[in-house]
C-alpha cells in the first residue's frame, strides 16, 4: 500500500477538503447575512467622524453644489406636471422627478444637511463632549447655509435665464406654490417624517448591497408623495416664489424654511438618530469599554 492510500493520507486529505469546504460555506453566510444595528451604528458613525474632521472650504463648496443639484429635484417635478395631464393616476408620476436631485447628491457624496443630521450625530452620541458638539455645530451650521446658498443660486438661475421653458417655469410655480404656501405648524409637521426618512435612508445604505439607487428612489418617492416637507428642496421653491413675487422674504425665511429647519432635524436627528442609537447603546459602551481593559 502506498503513502496516498494510507489512511493517515485519507484523513488529511479529507481534513484539508473540509477545511476549504468550511471557509466557502462561512464566505456564503456572511453574505446572505444582514449587517447588525451596531456595524451600521459603526458604519455611518466613522463616515460622519470622517466629515466632521473635513475643512470648511471642502463642507462649503460641496454644499453648495448639494444645494443646486437638490434644486434639480423641483425642476424635475416641474418637467413631470408641465408634460403629464393634471388626473389622478398622473400624479402619482410626479414625485418621480424629485428623485435625480437626492441620486445626485448620495451617489456624488456631496453635503446635505439633512444627511448629517443623523451621521454627525452618531460620533457625539458614542463620545459625549463638549468639543463634538462644537464640531457638530460647525458641521450643520456650514452645510446648513452652503445648502442653502446653492438653492438660492438656483432659483435666481431658473427666475432670470432662459434655461427652464415657459411651460415648465409656470408648472414649477405651481409645485411651489403648493409645498410653500402653508401655514407654519402645518411645514413644521410635514417637515418631522422627512427628516426622519432621509436618516433612515442614511440607515439604511450600508446594508443596500447593489441596490442604493432602487432604495434612494423609494424612499425619496414616499416622501414627496406624502407631502412632506425638505427644507433644502423646499428652499429652492420658496426662492423661486419670492423671486417671482408670489411671496414676501419673511414668508420664505421665517414662514417656510424655519419650520422646514426644525421639523428635519427633530425627525432626523432627536427621532430617528436617538431611537437608533438607543437600540445598540449598552452594546458600544461594552465595547468601548473592553477597548480600554
Amino acid at each position: 500500500m502506498t503513502d496516498n492510500d494510507s489512511p493517515k493520507k485519507r484523513e488529511q486529505d479529507a481534513a484539508e477538503g473540509s477545511t476549504v469546504e468550511g471557509r466557502k460555506a462561512e464566505r456564503e453566510v456572511e453574505e446572505r447575512l444582514r449587517l447588525g444595528a451596531l456595524a451600521i451604528f459603526e458604519i455611518v458613525r466613522r463616515e460622519g467622524a470622517e466629515e466632521l474632521r473635513r475643512p470648511a472650504s471642502s463642507l462649503w463648496w460641496s454644499g453648495v453644489a448639494a444645494g443646486m443639484a437638490l434644486a434639480l429635484s423641483a425642476a424635475g417635478a416641474a418637467m413631470f406636471t408641465a408634460a403629464l395631464p393634471d388626473s389622478a393616476p398622473t400624479r402619482l408620476l410626479v414625485p418621480i422627478g424629485y428623485v435625480i436631485g437626492f441620486l445626485i447628491v448620495i451617489f456624488g457624496r456631496l453635503q446635505l444637511f439633512t444627511e448629517n443630521t443623523i451621521a454627525a450625530v452618531f460620533p457625539l452620541a458614542a463620545a459625549f463632549s463638549k468639543d463634538n458638539w462644537i464640531r457638530v455645530g460647525r458641521l450643520w451650521a456650514i452645510v446648513f447655509a452652503a445648502n442653502i446658498a446653492g438653492a438660492l443660486g438656483a432659483a435666481a438661475v431658473f427666475n432670470f435665464t432662459p434655461m427652464l421653458e415657459p411651460g415648465i417655469f409656470d408648472a414649477l410655480v405651481r409645485v411651489s406654490e403648493h409645498a410653500v404656501v402653508q401655514p407654519w405648524l402645518t411645514v413644521f409637521a410635514r417637515a418631522v417624517p422627512a427628516g426622519f426618512l432621509i436618516a433612515a435612508l442614511v440607515w439604511m445604505m450600508p446594508s443596500a448591497k447593489g441596490s442604493e439607487f432602487l432604495l434612494i428612489s423609494s424612499v425619496i418617492y414616499v416622501l414627496v408623495l406624502g407631502g412632506f416637507t425638505h427644507v433644502v428642496v423646499g428652499a429652492t421653491e420658496a426662492f423661486t416664489l419670492l423671486m417671482d413675487g408670489h411671496i414676501t422674504l419673511l414668508k420664505a425665511t421665517v414662514g417656510f424654511i424655519l419650520p422646514a429647519l426644525l421639523g428635519n432635524v427633530i425627525g432626523g436627528a432627536a427621532l430617528f438618530a436617538m431611537l437608533a442609537y438607543a437600540q445598540i447603546r449598552d452594546e458600544v459602551r461594552t465595547g468601548l469599554r473592553d477597548e480600554m481593559i
